[in-house]
């Protein structure tokens, strides 16, 4: 037994890491890593110093899946209520109000691709595959994120098979929004971090809240919720501030 943290939250500055910390169980996702990934995301949404968040996996996987070692010997009702536990954790991720990046490597395994595509978009590693296996664990998972990421009949193909996709197939269907080198993904992650958290924290929030809730419904809708999105931002916002750098950035007429 140890008692190491399966999760570690660090902030620097506006910038918050969130790191799945099981390196010598791959970071198969257990119950407490479950249990803590929604209480970290509980705990960021309200932090009002952090403007954006990374998730990035310790050792040579970014996660190996769901932790099966901790099923056996369990009940029908003890897998459930765990699978609750995941989906809560999961959602925690995608409702926080704060620019959420997974930044990941090698194998993005079941679980491991729930928690990255629960995030606001994912740059990966040119040794990343990611695998959904739950059909071949005989359960059912994945069935919702991953349509929506890479649409309906592909998600099919890769449940129902089990087979890997490569980061340049993931690139080109859309779950995937950069690919890196292995050595340069921490640098690519605080690149974007810092190109996110320079900009002004509430225009940020409101994109990224229109965006997921236009998602939801139809194009009128969703023109309907950026214009309130809008009149919010000129009540409240500091955009008068971004018009003025935008000026003093612009060259000088003669």
């Amino acid at each position: 037994m140890t008692d190491e943290a399966v999760l570690v939250l660090e902030r620097e500055g506006p910038i918050a890491w969130v790191r799945l910390n099981r390196p010598r169980q791959r970071n198969a996702v257990n119950l407490q890593l479950c249990l803590d990934l929604r209480a970290a995301f509980a705990e960021l949404d309200g932090d009002d110093d952090i403007r954006v968040v990374l998730v990035e996996g310790a050792g040579p996987v970014f996660c190996s899946g769901a932790d099966l070692k901790e099923r056996q010997g369990k009940d029908a009702e003890w897998v459930r209520q765990r699978r609750l536990a995941s989906f809560a954790a999961y959602d925690a991720i995608e409702r926080c109000s704060k620019p959420v990046v997974a930044l990941v490597h090698n194998g993005v395994i079941g679980s491991g691709g729930e928690i990255a595509m629960a995030c606001d978009f994912i740059i990966a590693t040119s040794d990343t595959f990611f695998n959904f296996p739950e059909t071949k664990w005989g359960t059912v998972g994945a069935t919702q994120r991953l349509q929506r990421a890479i649409g309906k009949r592909t998600a099919k193909e890769l449940l129902f098979t089990g087979r890997s996709m490569p980061a340049d197939e993931a690139r080109l269907l859309g779950l995937v929004s950069r690919i890196v080198e292995p050595s340069a993904l921490r640098e690519a992650g605080e690149q974007t971090a810092r190109q996110i958290a320079e900009a002004p924290m509430l225009a940020v929030r409101l994109t990224k809240q229109s965006i997921d809730l236009g998602g939801r419904t139809d194009q009128d809708s969703g023109i309907r919720i950026e214009l309130a999105a809008i009149e919010h931002n000129l009540a409240v916002g500091d955009w008068q501030a971004g018009i003025d750098k935008f000026a003093e950035r612009s060259p000088k007429k003669p």
